[in-house]
């Protein structure tokens, strides 16, 4: 494991990060929602990806977040959030990617990954660049603003959220680039998949849909009623799931 922590131009800022393993292809590990870099280890995930680890088949670098100081931050404005959220797409891209690619030489493509929050982020990045990204495991996602604003709608939102801007994707340039790669949405049907305004059972079930309108090639796997929203399902998933990709 190596940590690492630079200054952010994109931020303003300071932004961590820790690498795990010594080389294999590239995951870009994003953190649940208004979670932090070192939480994938601390819930048992690098354990639960150890072979793969071991097995030089990954290497692992799990970035921060800002969730909270974008998207799940009530006390400024939508488009405040939107903005921030940019800022944080320009750290990863102008950022995390070049650290990436100079710390892993195996010259493979990213692979993105997440849990709840970070399944969102996983998915999105991946949709909005499969010339950079070609796969990405989302568990337990979310994948339409409603979960954070419910039935308000303002325009800065359509370019963030899959459910929101795949539908109209007809770029066919892009749309051969995403039917290329490696896609995996999982999702339970235990407690707390479906909560409220969370309902990631739904959400995943409505990216289906929209994939195969789209003729994108995915993975959409619905797993057990004993399955719940929570560290110990993910455990689960991930290698089950690494061990198809990579």
């Amino acid at each position: 494991m190596e940590y690492r922590k630079w200054r952010s131009p994109a931020l303003g800022q300071d932004m961590e990060l820790k690498v795990y393993g010594h080389g294999g292809k590239p995951v870009l590990v994003f953190p649940s929602g208004g979670g932090r870099f070192y939480d994938y280890e601390d819930f048992g995930m690098i354990g639960a990806c150890g072979p793969f680890l071991d097995a030089g088949r990954i290497q692992l670098f799990a970035v921060d977040g800002v969730d909270q100081q974008s998207w799940m931050n009530a006390s400024i404005s939508v488009g405040d959030r939107v903005r921030r959220h940019e800022q944080y797409v320009r750290y990863i891209t102008d950022e995390a990617l070049p650290f990436i690619w100079d710390w892993n030489r195996s010259g493979q493509g990213i692979l993105t990954t997440g849990v709840s929050g970070g399944a969102y982020h996983a998915a999105n990045f991946l949709f909005r660049r499969p010339d950079v990204f070609d796969a990405a495991i989302a568990l337990s996602g979310l994948y339409s603003p409603k979960f954070l604003f419910g039935d308000y709608w303002e325009d800065s939102l359509y370019f963030h959220f899959p459910l929101t801007y795949l539908p109209g994707l007809g770029d066919e340039h892009v749309l051969d680039l995403l039917r290329r790669a490696k896609i995996v949405l999982c999702v339970g049907q235990g407690a707390w998949e479906r909560c409220g305004e969370y309902d990631c059972i739904g959400e995943t079930a409505a990216m289906k849909g929209v994939l195969e309108a789209k003729g994108i090639p995915a993975w959409v796997d619905f797993w057990g009623h004993d399955v719940d929203h929570g560290w110990g399902s993910w455990r689960r998933q991930m290698p089950y799931f690494l061990n198809y990709l990579v």
